[in-house]
């Protein structure tokens, strides 16, 4: 059956409460991710603006928190103005520095590994479970040395990674565990929610994520000392946090920092946002499982492999990828949708086999033959909550048609 494309659309949308008139076009093509955005997200920068909440670490910021805090059972959670802020000021936190090394995954966007290299410390890449996409605490365990200082997974597509075992070699070696969260807010781990079971967690809110605000990211911690410690570090170095609570007469200079605080306004988009998660999530598990549904007997066919989701994990359901069997089956079917308006697309190039961790740290394309596989192999679909049964019966037809091609 051919399925119809859809519309061609171009619309123009007006704020004259703010008397500005903006043009959003969108000329029928499937992008592949968009943020669900209302009228509580308009509202609340309204209200912002109309009581002049617009810096950093103000009431807004404050309710929001304390929202994250209750809705993921976390004692502490301090906003940034991104995820890569609030990874810095992880690693700034655990004082890691020259000569020390962190174990993370190459299978990640580059924040990841940029948080330790800005410390003076050296990113150690592991391979990752070729099954989840995560990182493999086999090859965990084999990279440790004595400078090793910290083990820094990543939830890829908001799957947790194996987080018990990781917690059990960090435990055995006197290791912190900070956890990239960034895909993963609402996600669980054996009833956890991920960035709240490691020492330390980090949330991202941009624009291609779950929950946005358009950037931001969230420090997360159940320790009293540690979360104490990032307040000054986030409020560029200074006791400010503790002189709002009335603890002290004054605030100054106490220590190094930077100015990682979100700003109200953003705060605003966000905690609207936040009130939305159930829904969000609950269209996004619609167009996972009509994906998966559609293409089950490609895999059963050895023509692709689906994600994996073991029995300990609830996804967000952030991301719907395919593996294709090698890199040129991948590329030949991206292209075609590319071409058909859909917006597939591959994720990521490997750290270990960028230039720059070639040319600096030092690393080989063949240091990591599973993360090598998988790159070469995934292809990401569009999937955002707005999007219609005409645009998945669309991009599932095309899939289909490419498929049965090869």
């Amino acid at each position: 059956m051919t399925m119809p494309r859809p519309h061609l659309r171009s619309e123009t949308k007006s704020c004259r409460t703010w008397g500005i008139r903006m043009s959003f076009s969108a000329p029928g093509k499937i992008p592949l991710t968009r943020p669900f955005f209302g009228q509580e997200e308009i509202k609340a920068v309204q209200d912002a603006l109309a009581a002049n909440q617009v810096s950093g670490t103000g009431p807004i910021t404050r309710a929001c928190e304390e929202q994250i805090e209750r809705t993921f059972n976390v004692r502490h959670a301090l906003l940034t103005t991104s995820c890569t802020d609030a990874l810095e000021l992880a690693m700034m936190c655990l004082e890691i520095g020259p000569r020390d090394e962190v174990i993370c995954p190459s299978f990640t966007f580059p924040s990841t590994a940029n948080a330790i290299v800005r410390e003076g410390a050296r990113p150690v890449f592991a391979d990752i479970d070729e099954r989840t996409l995560n990182i493999n605490p086999a090859d965990v365990e084999r990279k440790i040395t004595p400078r090793t200082r910290a083990i820094l997974p990543v939830h890829y597509a908001g799957v947790a990674c194996r987080m018990d075992e990781l917690l059990q070699i960090a435990r055995d070696r006197g290791l912190a565990v900070v956890e990239d969260a960034a895909q993963g807010l609402g996600a669980r781990y054996r009833g956890k929610y991920l960035g709240t079971i490691g020492d330390i967690g980090c949330y991202s809110f941009h624009g291609t994520k779950n929950v946005t605000c358009g950037e931001g990211g969230a420090f997360l911690t159940n320790d009293d000392a540690r979360a104490k410690q990032a307040e000054v570090l986030l409020e560029k170095g200074t006791n400010r946090a503790a002189f709002l609570r009335g603890q002290v007469d004054r605030y100054t200079w106490v220590d190094r920092g930077s100015s990682f605080a979100l700003s109200d306004l953003l705060a605003a988009v966000l905690l609207a946002q936040l009130g939305k998660q159930a829904t969000i999530e609950e269209k996004r598990r619609h167009i996972y499982h009509r994906y998966r549904k559609a293409l089950e007997r490609y895999a059963v066919q050895g023509k692709i492999s689906l994600p994996a989701i073991p029995e300990e994990c609830e996804p967000n359901w952030h991301i719907f990828y395919i593996l294709l069997p090698d890199e040129s089956r991948r590329n030949e079917l991206q292209r075609r949708l590319n071409g058909q308006g859909i917006g597939a697309a591959f994720h990521y190039v490997p750290l270990h086999s960028s230039p720059y961790g070639m040319r600096v740290l030092g690393c080989k394309a063949a240091d990591l033959p599973v993360t090598e596989r998988i790159s070469k192999r995934i292809l990401r679909l569009p999937l955002y909550p707005a999007m219609t049964e005409e645009d998945v019966e669309y991009i599932v037809a095309r899939v289909c048609t490419g498929l049965e091609a090869m």
